[in-house]
């Protein structure tokens, strides 16, 4: 895995109202401040009162010393033009908490692009309601924890899973097939913090069973959606989406068989996107700057 410690690379993402000024007086900004910006993305979604995003990802030589200061100092600007905004240093690498349930496709990629420094993460966590991959997960290192779940011990487990993710500290939470239904208040507690996916090319095939659905309706494309977890099952905003070309000679297996393939790669773009500070959220939509 690389080495992020020595980085002096820091990521700046904004939304706000669209108004004149805003690029000239962040770059301006971080000019005085020493900064030398490497890549600059910027999406309006209409000059004339609409939305502003931005991600900027700029080098800040004596790393230590002017980071806090960009961080306090840009106050100024945020309140001038009404900012919201996030500041994050590469060299602070997030904590990956995975939940999982019997199916190892999403969770082996997770781990296998982890391992092979392709995720730059840790990974502090796994939680499961079944204990069938504990041996795969333990294989790695990572402490594996079986919390089952009952509709009677629901809230309990929850808690205990709140709980174990607040002691490592972990940043943000991974559903790699976890098949059960988040509560409101869980889901809040970690808002926009929890990355998804769900078998199947969504709005289609909400729900349970979406290969059994696809086959019947005689689908030629397959996918997968990656998504952050809202209140409403599988109707968060999308980060990514994959799809697969079929025909009507897949059975129901053969269409679930291709389907973790979709399923396993979107999630994986999706939790790198994440990581990389590349997504933005607004209302129920993202803006993926990739």
């Amino acid at each position: 895995m690389i080495d992020q410690s020595t980085s002096n690379k820091a990521r700046l993402l904004i939304s706000c109202s669209d108004q004149p000024g805003i690029v000239a007086s962040i770059s301006e900004y971080l000019f005085n401040h020493g900064a030398n910006i490497i890549q600059s993305d910027q999406y309006s979604t209409d000059p004339e009162g609409g939305m502003f995003f931005m991600r900027i990802e700029f080098a800040l030589p004596e790393f230590e010393e002017r980071f806090h200061s960009v961080r306090e100092d840009f106050s100024a600007i945020a309140e001038r033009f009404h900012i919201d905004w996030r500041l994050e240093s590469e060299r602070r690498t997030k904590k990956m908490a995975i939940f999982v349930s019997k199916e190892d496709h999403c969770l082996l990629e997770l781990l296998w692009r982890w391992r092979s420094g392709e995720l730059q993460v840790d990974i502090p966590l796994v939680i499961s309601n079944h204990p069938d991959l504990r041996e795969i997960v333990e294989s790695y290192h990572i402490p594996f924890y079986h919390i089952p779940v009952t509709k009677e011990t629901k809230a309990e487990a929850e808690a205990q899973a709140e709980k174990l993710i607040k002691e490592h500290k972990a940043d943000f939470i991974v559903l790699a097939r976890y098949m059960q239904i988040l509560s409101s208040d869980f889901v809040d507690t970690f808002e926009h913090r929890i990355i998804n996916i769900h078998h199947s090319f969504l709005p289609a095939f909400i729900g349970a069973n979406p290969y059994k659905k696809a086959f019947d309706r005689g689908v030629k494309l397959i996918g997968a959606t990656a998504h952050y977890v809202t209140d409403d099952l599988d109707e968060g905003p999308i980060i990514e989406q994959e799809v697969l070309r079929v025909n009507h000679r897949y059975s129901t297996e053969e269409l679930r068989v291709a389907g973790r393939n979709v399923e396993k790669i979107a999630l994986a773009r999706a939790v790198n996107w994440h990581v990389n500070d590349e997504v933005l959220v607004h209302k129920n939509k993202t803006i993926v700057f990739n």
